[in-house]
């Protein structure tokens, strides 16, 4: 076993994503900002998506730009789409993260397309990341159980981890919902 944790802290993309009432940037800068004080050195600071969609993460790209770019943070962005991408590369964005799950009920209603097609979307987002020299970190949800389709096939985990490993993950996340 190795002594080494990494703590990659997504409360201000997968915490604020969810909340009612979106925050300002001016907010979403301090809580930050506060995350890093506290000694946190990977952060997800948003996801470059529509704000129609997730109100609460509307211009992350913006708030990225806003936050202090020093050599021992490493400061991420969601990005599902090439245009999510594009937005968080205009920004000096060198990490961005993609997102899909192993359980093909809980893919449809999350990101509307099935794991094959969320993993095609993420093409354009893996040779831009390449030319562009930014690293991608894979998440993938539902690795234990879907909250639709109950108990997830651990088959089916390993099948969606080797095809983002390959397609370029330096780094896979396995998550619950």
């Amino acid at each position: 076993m190795s002594d080494y944790v990494k703590i990659v802290e997504v409360g201000p993309r997968d915490g604020l994503q969810n909340e009612k009432q979106a925050l300002s940037i001016e907010q979403r800068l301090s809580f930050i900002n506060d995350l890093i004080d506290a000694g946190l050195k990977f952060i997800e600071v948003g996801s470059c998506v529509s704000a129609k969609w997730v109100p609460q993460m509307s211009q992350s790209d913006e708030l990225f730009k806003l936050l202090p770019q020093r050599d021992d943070l490493n400061l991420s962005l969601l990005t599902p789409n090439l245009k999510g991408f594009d937005a968080a590369l205009a920004v000096g964005c060198k990490e961005v993260a993609v997102f899909t799950a192993a359980s093909e009920s809980f893919t449809r209603k999350n990101i509307n397309c099935s794991i094959d097609e969320s993993l095609e979307r993420f093409s354009e987002i893996f040779q831009a990341a390449q030319a562009n020299h930014v690293r991608v970190r894979g998440y993938v949800s539902c690795m234990v159980d879907c909250p639709y389709e109950g108990a997830i096939d651990p088959k089916q985990v390993v099948n969606v981890v080797k095809r983002l490993y390959e397609m370029g993950c330096y780094e896979i996340s396995l998550g619950e919902t």
